[in-house]
């Protein structure tokens, strides 16, 4: 009778997976569809992807929780380069050098720049003040009214949570214009995303959402990035090189700062404009007005007539795969015994605008925020082979993690360091908004380890498809992976949800700073 009972029950549970492997395939399937050409935020696709992720709610039988039945409206002040009316140029001793948009470097609208600047140049290492290790970049550097050319990234072997935060733009930018520098040329130096791809994302429309404290970047009267072949036209004439600058980052070895002897001249044309998107809220609710927070952006980049085919970036993992996620979850919480805390499921908007929709979440949630316990965010989790194993980003800063550990191990699930720290992933998705609100938080990803199959899945997967139009519905894709991570996940939040405590921040957390 045992073994009768035990066989019934796993294939029940296998009949289960299947299930969910099927549904969230099909969510996936519909979200990266060619007819909603990339979901780019604020768009019609945006829209109709909005209203399929509520109607799933709905027939889950979830409760709206946004501000307009499951929408929370989200307006944004938008910006969209102009390049024929637009220019950069490099002049050193009279002589002017102009740029290539799109080639040599390009203007970023993150920011909101003037319509002509011109000022002198001054490289600055990493641009970073973080009085914790006693680093400053910016010390006895003159940078009034000058631009800083600044390599991405931070020196090697920082605590990752820490170089992950000082790294953030707008936190980089308060020091620079502390300093008094009035704009920022910044040279990648890890590339996830070959330039090509990086390049011809410029001309997209730019958005910030319209709140207090959302101006981050006041003062910042021009931003580029430049291309890290042609850095060199920047460095010519001082006594260094790109190539040396870059050996001393990839050793550790102390950063010179030195003026350029150049200035940079750069005319912006830019039509502005408004629109609005949505994040999408439901609600399970619980027995405490108490809120575990499951995330996912539902957002990609749109279309781009700069690419051959037809242009559309589908987003099937970057975030489809997500969202999708977030539903099933949603579907097994609700079938199971009732909560102590409540379960959102936000949907956000703006991620790929720079976690835009999160950060208006968060400043102004649908809830009181002190009764938001915790967030698990889903952005790209890489269902692309089998699950052998987790990375959870934060794993190590708050009591979460330890909730965390847990579960895997009932689901025989290893976990494994985040394998490309200096991705700085952690600060990279909407689990920052909530962070940055001092709310614990977890992003999770598919774990595999160094020199695996797996790996070299996941790093073929970042050169080519990542922001790519190749992120569509006919790359390989193993859904029943998916489905025993979504139980995973099922599994952690019920954890979290019934927890007696709240979630809290480990006393040695750089993030715990930002707890209320």
């Amino acid at each position: 009778m045992v073994r009768v009972t035990i066989y019934l029950l796993s294939v029940a549970l296998t009949a289960s997976a299947e299930t969910t492997a099927e549904r969230w395939w099909e969510h996936v399937k519909f979200l990266a569809d060619d007819r909603l050409e990339g979901r780019n935020t604020g768009s019609e696709g945006h829209r109709l992807a909005a209203e399929y992720a509520a109607d799933q709610f709905a027939k889950i039988g979830l409760q709206p929780a946004g501000k307009n039945g499951w929408f929370q409206p989200v307006p944004f002040d938008t910006r969209q380069i102009d390049e024929s009316g637009s220019s950069l140029a490099i002049i050193a001793d009279g002589q002017e050098t102009k740029l290539t948009l799109g080639k040599e470097a390009f203007i970023g609208l993150r920011s909101n720049p003037a319509p002509t600047v011109r000022a002198p140049m001054v490289f600055a290492g990493y641009g970073l003040q973080v009085p914790e290790l006693d680093y400053d970049d910016l010390r006895g550097v003159d940078l009034k009214g000058k631009i800083a050319v600044i390599i991405a990234g931070a020196p090697k072997g920082w605590p990752g949570p820490l170089a992950a935060h000082v790294q953030s733009a707008d936190v980089r930018w308060a020091a620079l214009r502390k300093a008094g520098a009035i704009g920022v040329a910044t040279i990648p130096k890890v590339q996830t995303t070959p330039w090509m791809r990086t390049s011809a994302a410029r001309v997209q429309m730019q958005m910030a959402a319209r709140m207090p404290g959302m101006e981050e970047e006041n003062g910042q009267r021009i931003q580029i990035t430049i291309n890290p072949e042609h850095a060199g036209l920047f460095f010519d004439g001082t006594g260094h090189t790109w190539q040396e600058l870059l050996k001393l980052s990839e050793s550790q070895s102390p950063m010179p700062h030195f003026p350029l002897n150049k200035e940079l001249s750069a005319v912006a044309k830019v039509n502005r404009g408004t629109l609005e998107s949505q994040n999408v809220v439901g609600l399970l609710p619980g027995k405490r007005k108490e809120y575990v927070v499951v995330s996912a952006h539902i957002d990609h980049t749109g279309k781009m007539k700069s690419f051959t085919g037809d242009g559309i970036f589908n987003g099937a993992m970057d975030n489809a795969s997500g969202v999708g996620a977030a539903i099933e979850v949603a579907r097994q919480l609700k079938s199971a015994a009732p909560l102590e805390r409540g379960v959102l499921f936000l949907l956000v908007t703006g991620e790929e605008k720079g976690l835009q929709g999160s950060r208006y979440f968060a400043k102004l949630p649908t809830v009181p925020r002190k009764q938001i316990v915790a967030d698990c965010n889903m952005d790209m989790f890489m269902p692309l082979h089998e699950l052998k194993a987790l990375t959870i980003l934060g794993i190590d800063e708050s009591t979460l993690g330890d909730l965390a550990r847990q579960m895997a191990a009932e689901f025989n699930l290893p976990l494994i360091p985040d394998p490309i720290p200096e991705q700085r992933r952690f600060t990279r998705s909407d689990q920052y908004s909530f962070i940055r609100e001092g709310i614990p938080a977890l992003a999770f990803k598919f774990g595999y380890t160094p020199g695996s199959p797996e790996e070299q899945i996941q790093n073929e997967w970042l050169k080519t498809r990542y922001h790519a139009v190749s992120d569509d519905l006919s790359q390989p894709v193993n859904k029943e992976a998916a489905a025993r991570f979504t139980e995973y996940l099922t599994a952690l939040v019920k954890r979290i949800a019934n927890e007696k405590s709240r979630p809290a921040w480990k006393k040695e957390s750089f993030f715990r700073r930002f707890a209320r």
